[in-house]
């Protein structure tokens, strides 16, 4: 017995075409419904969350960067008195650290997005770092290692980071 769509040769008893689909005797097939890996289910939402949370790190270095400037004026604020030289060079060196931190962050969630080769091992890295920021970082951290760190997941990332 042959298939009336594709000429598959098929075995007695069958109600589709293992070939096409093709429903024998007058029956409809079923529809075929794509499975989806682990990876590619979450990864468009880690690469976003990546995004959101470097994003919310990085806002706050606008203001810290605002108010360092506003003590370097001629004696403003006057409360301050000798003071605000050491604590708005801390506070620059704070707020540096965070800005790089935020945008290496939102470098790792473009390159998720992307599927770039080199933002799995970058995400991976940022994930143990972020679990230390408790409660979203760690949240992150957690989401991060659950989604990358498989080896299923590292051969399907590096699959269609090469395609």
């Amino acid at each position: 017995m042959f298939c009336h769509a594709c000429g598959a040769q098929i075995q007695p008893g069958y109600q589709h075409c293992v070939a096409c689909g093709a429903a024998l005797g007058g029956l409809q097939a079923p529809p075929i419904v794509p499975t989806q890996s682990r990876l590619s289910a979450h990864l468009r939402t880690l690469g976003i969350l990546w995004i959101v949370l470097s994003a919310f790190r990085v806002l706050p270095v606008l203001g810290m960067h605002w108010f360092r400037h506003l003590g370097m004026g001629d004696g403003w604020p006057p409360f301050w008195g000798g003071f605000p030289g050491h604590f708005l060079g801390i506070l620059g060196a704070v707020s540096a650290v965070w800005a790089l931190t935020g945008l290496i962050g939102i470098l790792a969630g473009w390159g998720l997005l992307d599927r770039q080769p080199w933002a799995r091992m970058l995400a991976i890295v940022l994930g143990c770092i972020a679990l230390l920021h408790i409660p979203f970082g760690t949240a992150l951290g957690i989401y991060t290692l659950w989604v990358l760190l498989p080896p299923e997941s590292e051969q399907e990332y590096r699959r269609t980071a090469r395609a």
